[in-house]
């Protein structure tokens, strides 16, 4: 897409730049409505770096969880190889999420104070976006909807993605389709709570990691191998997130309770310690 055309009447490639109406990229991007969302509430200008760079992550969680979510509908088809292109693609994009802490990482304590006070209770874990995120992960809460009671629609969303298959759930039945024990235990379990680590599960990336292009004794499965790298380079990518969080929150306010009553700090380095996808980093020690 080009911001660059060329001057009107030079040539028969000059651009049409008469519309009878708004623009089509505009119709298209919708730049307009971007770019008035923003409604500082101090007269810091502080302030509208912490805004829009709060908008912009919340558009990446949005496409994060598109591309997530194709990801989990391709292996419930058995597609593995447009599953690992959509993670692939959600890899690239939790790295530019990522880098969006870059505007605040370096705030003092004295600049977030100043616009501090403007957030009112607001805080990042009442973000319905990217609380669909963390469910695809596997990271299941319904009280994590008690927020959103008052938001039906957000609500009802939420209660949905709170009770389907996780991504890593997705990944699972697909082990078991490919004849490799998974317990019935995880298969059948309750879809609404948090994944634990089964030891069964660990056996079973060991085996394929062990075994390069597939388990000893089995058929071989270079495939499987590929989806857990895959998936491995998303979970470092959420690690690297949520670290990433913490310093910017610890550099900005120290250990001061969060905005919206939560733990601060305290919270998130224990987030901080929590990998996704767990099986898939314990096995590579029985490798």
């Amino acid at each position: 897409m080009s911001y660059t055309p060329d001057v009107p009447g030079a040539g028969s490639d000059a651009p049409n730049l008469d519309f009878a109406g708004t623009t089509p990229y505009e119709d298209y991007v919708q730049a307009d409505v971007l770019t008035h969302l923003q409604h500082p509430r101090s007269d810091d200008p502080g302030e509208m770096v912490f805004l829009v760079t709060t908008q912009v992550m919340e558009l990446w969680f949005t496409v994060i969880v598109h591309e997530w979510e194709t990801a989990s509908r391709a292996l419930r088809e058995d597609r593995v190889d447009a599953a690992i292109d959509a993670l692939a693609r959600s890899a690239r994009e939790l790295e530019a999420l990522n880098a969006s802490w870059q505007p605040l990482a370096r705030l003092t304590p004295a600049q977030f104070n100043s616009y501090r006070g403007a957030l009112g209770e607001g805080s990042g874990f009442q973000s319905a976006m990217y609380r669909r995120m963390e469910f695809l992960l596997g990271e299941k809460s319904s009280s994590m909807l008690v927020p959103h009671r008052g938001a039906p629609r957000v609500h009802a969303e939420l209660e949905k993605a709170l009770h389907q298959p996780s991504l890593y759930d997705e990944v699972l039945r697909l082990l078991a389709r490919r004849g490799l024990p998974v317990p019935d235990a995880v298969l059948g379990r309750d879809l609404g709570a948090r994944y634990e680590p089964v030891p069964e599960v660990e056996e079973i990336w060991a085996g394929l990691y062990g075994a390069p292009g597939g388990v000893p004794g089995g058929a071989p499965d270079a495939e499987l191998v590929r989806l857990g790298e895959a998936l491995t380079d998303v979970a470092e990518l959420v690690w690297r997130w949520r670290n990433d969080h913490l310093v910017a929150t610890r550099r900005a306010m120290g250990a001061k309770s969060g905005t919206g009553g939560s733990a601060g700090v305290a919270w998130l380095e224990k987030r901080a310690t929590k990998n996704v996808f767990p099986e898939l980093w314990t096995a590579r020690s029985h490798v």
